[in-house]
């Protein structure tokens, strides 16, 4: 894991050009597996992490903690430039805020409803963007989220959508949950809730959620997770000695 934390600079986005061929972009919808692809990826192949989907999450949650509505304004811009956010300090501290590990905290399901809120945010997702791009300065990663390779990195070396049926996204958040020890979601609600967040992602005006033209799209919905990721460790391998990117 990497220790991280942000400090506004334009270091990052002076140095976009050197560092977005090396990035393993895994977008795709919630529940859809590509947390749990990228992390195997990661540890497949021996490269960073990174987690975009818990950033965001993080900052909804921190946000509605702190009491804050969740739009655009002056308090929360202030607020939000006054963060210590930091990612990656070890296997247990994947996101910390202002010292406090978020990790555990922000897979509650609620989250995520505030999560897609504070997404739609242009200031936000600048914010988020440039601490993205600081991560992945001058290293291989594999980073995941809803619009890696169509905005945060989109000259990345190799690109992949991971979906799967509305049900089967579904019925993993509710394992997910359940295994959490929270039982008080049924599989109704979450499908609901699946497709309300996919509306949302995908309608919202600043970088919706879609697949990048050049993107392999791979459907999870009957694939095991040892298959995925024997699949695209072979993909990028290829996508790497095109490029000429050591791994």
């Amino acid at each position: 894991m990497i220790d991280a934390t942000f400090m506004s600079s334009n270091k990052a986005n002076d140095s976009l050009s050197k560092v977005v061929a090396k990035v393993i972009a895994i977008d795709g919808p919630s529940g859809s597996g590509k947390s749990t692809v990228a992390k195997n990826l990661a540890v497949e192949m021996n490269v960073l992490y990174i987690d975009t989907g818990a950033m965001f999450r993080a900052l909804g949650y921190v946000f509605d903690k702190e009491k804050l509505v969740i739009e655009d304004s002056e308090k929360n811009r202030h607020f939000l430039n006054n963060l210590k956010m930091e990612y990656g300090l070890s296997e247990s501290e994947l996101i910390v805020i202002n010292n406090e590990n978020l990790t555990e905290k922000i897979r509650e399901h609620h989250v995520s409803k505030l999560a897609s809120q504070i997404s739609q945010l242009p200031f936000i997702r600048e914010y988020l963007l440039k601490f993205q791009r600081s991560l992945a300065l001058d290293r291989v990663c594999v980073m995941e989220g809803r619009d890696i390779g169509t905005v945060v990195f989109p000259n990345s070396f190799a690109k992949f959508f991971i979906t799967a049926s509305v049900e089967t996204r579904a019925l993993r958040r509710l394992n997910q949950l359940v295994e959490n020890g929270d039982n008080s979601h049924s599989l109704e609600q979450i499908i609901d809730d699946v497709k309300k967040r996919d509306e949302t992602d995908m309608n919202r005006e600043v970088a919706p959620l879609k697949k990048a033209d050049d993107a392999e799209l791979i459907d999870t919905t009957n694939l095991k997770l040892l298959e995925i990721t024997s699949l695209l460790v072979k993909k990028i391998h290829g996508r790497a000695q095109e490029f000429g990117i050591q791994l």
